[in-house]
């Protein structure tokens, strides 16, 4: 009984953040093209509408909030506030020091730290929360209710499957682009592949808000 309480959590929490992926996908478009007049990319993988900082973000918030029953809704704002700050800066901090790129910057916003969050941001991170708390959580409660494993099992393994594809193939392309970079000659098959398919101008493409940073002293 305990095994299966622990897939059906693993369960949930994987689809939480493919849920939150889409949704933030949805979201940075919709703000792109309010703030440029047309639609640009804001993929976070290679593959799918997919942009995993919010994906980290709600289950973050489905593993504090499940543990801390939290009522006041303004209490749920802060908290989720801070929490999503914290992840959107981490995300940003990791992205810089494996690729050497970054996919925001907020430099120019009042209140930013280091250029990776800002007030303005966290305060979404805190609407989104109480969004979470009122909508996404009495929806988990009653799919955990209704949750037949065998039924949802196949469909899992498949997403999974192509989720961990996903993953695998958006961060070693994304590390051979910063290899070419950095006058790096392709010295395996997998480099060789991926210069074919992944060259500088389809991952540009893919990542059309992404910014290389320049790390000389």
């Amino acid at each position: 009984m305990k095994k299966r309480k622990v897939l059906e959590e693993l369960v949930i929490i994987f689809w939480l953040f493919v849920l939150g992926s889409v949704l933030g996908y949805i979201f940075e478009m919709i703000v792109v093209l309010f703030q440029k007049g047309h639609f640009e990319s804001r993929q976070g993988l290679i593959y799918g509408p997919f942009t995993p900082v919010y994906g980290i973000g709600i289950v973050v918030y489905y593993l504090f909030l499940s543990n801390v029953k939290v009522k006041s809704k303004s209490k749920v704002f802060f908290i989720t506030m801070i929490f999503g700050g914290i992840v959107e800066y981490i995300c940003s901090l990791v992205q810089e020091k494996v690729f050497g790129t970054i996919s925001w910057d907020y430099s120019h916003l009042w209140f930013n730290i280091n250029g990776r969050t800002s007030l303005l941001h966290c305060t979404y991170w805190g609407t989104a929360g109480v969004l979470y708390v009122t909508y996404i959580g009495p929806m988990i409660d009653s799919f955990r209710q209704k949750i037949n494993m065998n039924n949802r099992k196949i469909v899992t393994v498949l997403v999974s499957v192509f989720m961990v594809f996903d993953i695998c193939i958006s961060c070693v392309a994304a590390n051979r682009q910063t290899e070419r970079r950095n006058n790096i000659s392709p010295d395996s098959r997998l480099d060789f592949f991926l210069d074919k398919y992944y060259s500088d101008e389809y991952m540009d493409k893919v990542y059309a808000n992404k910014k290389e940073v320049d790390r000389r002293p």
